[in-house]
């Protein structure tokens, strides 16, 4: 997933995540606890209720049918499994607010238990199973307040007319729409049949056909084993455009050309990052371009990347995004994290593939551009989070598992592994990275697993350039060790003497020469002012650059945050007008956030907020309104 601050939410009920309900002890036992916590079991998942240890789920065959006016997917889901075991006789799997109207195994009704429920995980589906069976199956309906199912109506599309669904499943959303062992460590493949109704398109995390007739009836197989969090559906009045030989984007028909200029590149990355890293393992690589309340930049579902149209910039300028996205086909969805404690494993190797795939493609000023500005970022993160928060193994027991999505796990990991890579050498450890992820292949590991394979190749292989007690450093405790690669960029240079001489008066902003400037010079140029601007500053920048008018949404965020935090009204109905009808969380939760800092401003906010929320997806909901809320 492209790299967010989230709080995660079920609708109707909220959750942050703690030890799974058998677990579960009185309010005064935990505080007693808090002080006697026992040390991690490394791949542990504490936030599954499944057993995989003892029986597996290898293998799911869903069938479901989408009703768009009862908001639900409707139908079964077969689920195979192994016995580690042989002598258990209970599967267990993970549910969220799930209908269960029957269990079968091998044909035959079977006997299951949903538990109750907990607000942090759901509820676990005990299923017994007699000797020798193999697989069982359960027909169950979703809630049409699914946490991981969004459906949208007509007017929130771009086309107008015709409904829209899609999935999130990370992190632990894909109980809400699927009964199974919702755990990074538990692989699968699957097929899937889906119906809908005639006019729509289902694509899936999994193999799509452009060329499939609109029946309203789909099949696809997901033949790689994936982790839960990876499975996905969406479903929409869709057209499909080629990019290149393994690359098109699926889009709505009123925004399928300008995605497909705008990601054209993506082939390209495809191949650079193949030379570097090793073959491309999915089959082919196509994007989805979602409606604008897609909460995220984008998710990495296999063969199919999610996308927010927030990036369609219409000069590239925003296309990290992509070759984030497909970094983790070989850094997330190839090599897997076992437990969202080890979430660095995923987003910090693909943050750093990120940043490699960029200057492969665009060049080394790019490539120091963009760390620049991730390297800023996450001292803005650093410099709000607890320390037990900077760790990159952080421990997430009692909490809500997408606590871990901060630039921790992205910024923090990838610097990490700059580092690695400036003390063996790029060849090196190039190299050392396509030895892993062969090494690895569709296997999910922990934390632990990652830093004894360190210690067998570039610990035991460069004794002089790398020292273990340092690895513990940048993996267990908080914060940038002394001595961490910054990067620096010569391009920002310039700009912090331009923007320096505006400040004290020496040039006049129509004056500043921008007509080469990239986005990147922008955000630096923006994001770099110091508080205290005038209103006669800001109207002399808007004027030289129409900086409320501007159509790129990162630049138009940045621009619109200095705008709340100097109360310069000008701006404010394009303010409105953006928080209205944007729904990526990055973007509109630092506006919210700001503006809930004084009375007018979180009128406001609630303004806006109510206009949107019909919008919204549940995730942005919660992580904003707390914002625009009166009381404590």
């Amino acid at each position: 997933m492209n790299k967010l601050s989230l709080v995660l939410v079920s609708a109707p009920l909220l959750f942050a995540c703690s030890q799974p309900a058998q677990q579960n002890v009185s309010t005064e036992t935990k505080q007693e606890a808090e002080f006697t916590q026992p040390a991690i079991i490394a791949g542990t998942d504490y936030h599954s209720f499944s057993n995989p240890s003892e029986i597996q789920v290898t293998h799911l065959d869903l069938d479901l049918t989408a009703d768009f006016e009862k908001k639900q997917l409707i139908g079964s889901v077969k689920l195979e499994f192994e016995r580690k075991d042989p002598k258990a006789d209970t599967l267990i799997v993970d549910t969220r607010a799930l209908t269960i109207h029957s269990v079968t195994a091998e044909g035959k009704p079977a006997t299951f238990e949903l538990g109750p429920e907990d607000v942090n995980l759901g509820s676990a589906l005990s299923i017994t199973v007699p000797p020798d069976n193999t697989h069982v199956t359960i027909n169950y309906s979703t809630s049409p307040y699914a946490s991981g199912v969004q459906w949208l109506t007509p007017a929130q599309t771009q086309g107008k007319e015709h409904p829209f669904l899609f999935t999130q499943a990370q992190a632990v959303h894909a109980r809400s729409f699927i009964p199974l062992q919702d755990s990074p460590q538990v692989r699968v493949t699957y097929n899937a049949r889906i119906r809908t109704p005639k006019e729509l398109l289902a694509v899936m995390s999994a193999a799509n056909d452009p060329n499939t007739p609109r029946d309203g009836d789909y099949q696809f197989t997901m033949p790689q084993p994936i982790p839960s969090y990876l499975i996905a559906l969406a479903i929409g009045h869709l057209d499909f455009k080629p990019m290149g030989q393994r690359t098109g984007v699926y889009a709505e028909p009123e925004i399928l050309s300008a995605a497909a200029a705008e990601f054209e590149d993506t082939e390209s990355m495809l191949e650079l990052t193949e030379r570097t890293y090793g073959p491309y393992s999915w089959d082919r690589y196509d994007l989805l371009i979602l409606p604008p309340s897609f909460p995220f930049g984008g998710m990495e579902n296999p063969r199919l990347s999610f996308i927010t149209p927030t990036v369609i910039a219409g000069d590239k300028s925003l296309v990290s995004l992509i070759a984030h996205e497909l970094a983790h086909s070989w850094s997330g969805n190839t090599v897997t994290n076992a437990t969202w404690r080890d979430l660095w494993l995923n987003e910090g190797f693909t943050t750093y593939l990120t940043y490699r795939i960029m200057e492969m493609l665009y060049g080394n000023d790019r490539y120091n551009m963009e760390a620049v500005l991730g390297y800023q970022s996450l001292e803005h993160d650093l410099a709000a989070l607890p320390d037990n928060d900077e760790i990159l193994a952080i421990d997430l027991r009692g909490r809500n598992p997408d606590d871990v999505f901060s630039d921790v796990a992205y910024e923090k990991g990838a610097l990490f592994l700059r580092e690695l890579e400036q003390r063996v050498g790029r060849k090196n450890f190039d190299a050392f990275l396509m030895q892993y992820f062969n090494h690895f292949a569709f296997q999910s590991i922990t934390t632990d697993t990652f830093l004894t394979y360190l210690d067998n190749t570039l610990l035991k292989d460069y004794p002089e350039k790398l020292d273990k007690a340092r690895i513990h450093q940048w993996v267990f405790e908080p914060g940038i060790p002394d001595g961490a690669p910054v990067p620096q960029s010569d391009a920002f240079t310039k700009i912090d003497n331009v923007r320096s001489a505006w400040l004290n008066g020496d040039i006049a902003a129509k004056a500043i020469n921008t007509e080469n400037w990239t986005t990147h010079e922008w955000l630096y140029f923006l994001n770099n002012m110091p508080d205290g601007l005038s209103e006669a500053q800001l109207a002399n920048l808007d004027s030289a650059f129409s900086l409320t008018q501007s159509q790129n949404n990162e630049i138009a965020h940045s621009w619109l945050l200095i705008a709340v935090n100097h109360q310069y009204k000008p701006a404010y109905e394009r303010l409105y007008d953006y928080l209205v009808h944007i729904g990526r969380n990055k973007l509109v939760k630092p506006l919210y956030r700001a503006l809930s800092q004084t009375p007018e401003g979180k009128a406001f906010a609630q303004k806006a907020f109510e206009e949107a929320k019909p919008g919204y997806h549940p995730l942005t909901i919660h992580a904003n309104e707390g914002f625009v809320t009166d009381g404590d």
